[in-house]
């Protein structure tokens, strides 16, 4: 026994050195203590709650019941502790011991973890012990929070969302993010206090929940999301990962690959005077997400009217009103259908209000909270059967070659043989993580991390397709499409040239020929070939890629056969394929 028992007492000793002076007020503290050991008697459950560890918070228990100090905890163990807990001694005994034996073997990986556990536990116990004894049962309740969130052994049962988050620069879209993540135990408060710390140091204090997404130094510098973040959290139902989009316009071509791989966009709306203005006119970018996000293939739009804590604000219903008016014509225009596709809700993204929790001072807003609200949204419907398609958003080179992408459609399991086009090089999957949780096998709309063999990282492009060999996806460089022009000063004739963004591939294109114009209300085709088409036009028109690209026609597969068209960094058409021109060599 003597070698277990000097290993607690050294902890206690690194932990505070009044180790001697506590021992001593321990017959006091006993009593203290087990006159209070009644109300615990419900926490001997909360092991329900953190399945993984269940050993250790189960000896835990026994621990912090009885007295302040882990070394007397040993020999409390075999006398109070099992009359209170209605356990055997012999029971007790044998959990003491499986403990131990866990705290013994630090060598092993899965025993450092454990003993790592052990040990922080049982110090902080003790040290909250010390302080107050009052404070004992709220301690209970806390310790086990952060250990449950980032253990998910039933990942997935869970149906994945992806959610983008659009808007105008500096709309908040990266601090309710962050927000969303404190809430739902994926970054713990020690974390945030340190981003806190490093905010106030650069006179930067209300940008540190967007640290928790904008993890590089030049992003947080400037306070400016630059390339798409990720991150995921967990309600009852659902599996979310958040894709947290630039505002600013310089990177629009960043917010389309991260709205491409979306099922539900969340557009932030600042409701501070003057922000809301500048974000919706013209050049503002809350207009041009919208559209982008519709013709990136997201279906739903949950409308987040944020800072309405601010004073210029302070939660009133008619700016909230006077910011619904203003968006619904036009996302009615953009194609979103206000009565089923468009949720509205105001929130505060520093304070958190509204995101989990309702907000007294908002008793006009009846609706559910945000985190709420997402996890009562209907399932959606994906085809696991279907073709394997995966479009690549990144690689990069680690232990082989990684690419990271959201499955479309059927499904990957681990060691299965897929062809990458337009190269058409075979490649075999090696390993998969869905959300950097290993999993053996994908179903669509998992974003994905896949470890490739058989294909150099040098050969990969992004907006490369990943396929089943039996049903490769279609690749070539001219196409008939049918495009809307959306703003663009002068006339388009053919010749003209501009940038495609379709799926996660980026390549430069020209309008070869026009074929026909296209009556917006009937749906008739001009007879004649257009000489030029101008804004708010719809036409057919025949584009040429500057290189082969990967493709589907519309009707075949929605969310590779719609594409942007850009140029000097406006968006100036959004289009759908309609056919394929096979090339003639």
């Amino acid at each position: 026994m003597d070698p277990r028992d000097t290993a607690p007492d050294s902890w206690e000793l690194e932990e505070d050195a009044e180790a001697p002076a506590a021992a001593a007020g321990l017959p006091t503290a006993f009593a203290a203590l087990n006159v209070n050991a009644k109300p615990f008697v419900p926490n001997v459950n909360a092991p329900v709650f953190v399945p993984s560890f269940l050993q250790t918070s189960a000896a835990e228990m026994p621990a912090s019941d009885g007295a302040p100090d882990p070394v007397a905890s040993m020999e409390v163990a075999e006398t109070a502790a099992p009359v209170e807990n209605g356990g055997t001694e012999a029971d007790m005994t044998t959990e003491e011991e499986t403990w131990e034996q866990k705290e013994e073997p630090g060598g092993g990986g899965g025993g450092g973890g454990q003993e790592e556990l052990g040990e922080g536990g049982a110090c902080e116990e003790g040290a909250a012990r010390k302080e107050d004894e009052e404070m004992m049962e709220e301690e209970e309740e806390e310790m086990p929070v952060p250990k449950v969130a980032p253990a998910p052994p039933d990942a997935p049962k869970k149906e994945h969302v992806n959610v983008v988050f659009i808007g105008h620069v500096d709309a908040g879209k990266s601090t309710i993010g962050g927000q969303i993540m404190y809430l739902t135990g994926m970054v713990d408060k020690r974390t945030l206090e340190k981003y806190e710390r490093e905010a106030k140091e650069k006179n930067r204090e209300t940008w540190y929940l967007s640290w928790a997404l904008d993890t590089n130094q030049e992003e947080r510098d400037k306070g400016k999301t630059v390339e798409v973040g990720r991150a995921y959290f967990e309600t009852e139902k659902k599996h979310f990962t958040i894709l947290d989009a630039p505002g600013h316009k310089s990177f629009v071509p960043n917010m389309i690959g991260g709205a491409s791989q979306a099922d539900l966009a969340v557009l932030v709306i600042s409701a501070r005077k003057g922000e809301f203005e500048t974000g919706f006119e013209k050049g503002g970018q809350t207009r041009e997400h919208a559209m982008l996000a519709k013709t990136a293939g997201v279906k739903h739009l949950i409308v987040l009217i944020n800072k309405m804590d601010d004073p210029t604000v302070n939660w009133s219903l008619e700016r909230y009103e006077e910011c619904k008016e203003k968006l619904v014509p036009f996302l009615k225009k953009v194609g979103f259908n206000p009565k089923k596709d468009i949720h509205f809700m105001p929130c505060s993204g520093l304070t958190g209000a509204n995101l989990k929790d309702p907000v007294p001072e908002c008793p006009w807003y009846t609706g559910l909270p945000f985190i709420s609200h997402l996890d009562s949204l209907p399932n959606f419907t994906r085809s696991s059967d279907g073709p394997v398609r995966l479009p690549i958003v990144d690689k990069y080179k680690d232990m082989g070659t990684v690419i990271l992408g959201k499955l479309e459609s059927g499904s990957i399991s681990k060691a299965q043989q897929l062809v990458m086009m337009p190269n058409r090089h075979t490649v075999e999957v090696l390993s998969l993580l869905s959300d950097d949780v290993e999993t053996d096998d994908a179903s669509p709309g998992e974003n994905l991390k896949l470890r490739l063999k058989g294909i150099e990282e040098e050969e990969i492009l992004p907006g490369f397709i990943l396929c089943s060999p039996d049903n490769l996806c279609h690749s070539g460089r001219t196409f008939d499409a049918q495009i809307v022009i959306i703003e663009h000063k002068s006339i388009i004739c053919p010749g003209y040239n501009a940038v495609l963004h379709i799926h996660t591939c980026i390549e430069e294109v020209q309008i070869t020929a026009l074929i026909c114009l296209v009556d917006k209300k009937t749906g008739e085709k001009s007879k004649t070939r257009p000489r030029f088409v101008k804004q708010d036009q719809v036409c057919i028109a025949r584009l040429r890629a500057a290189g082969v690209i990967c493709l589907e026609t519309f009707k075949d597969f929605p969310q590779m056969g719609r594409f942007t068209l850009r140029d000097e960094g406006k968006t100036i058409a959004i289009g759908k394929v309609l056919k394929l021109v096979p090339e003639k060599d």
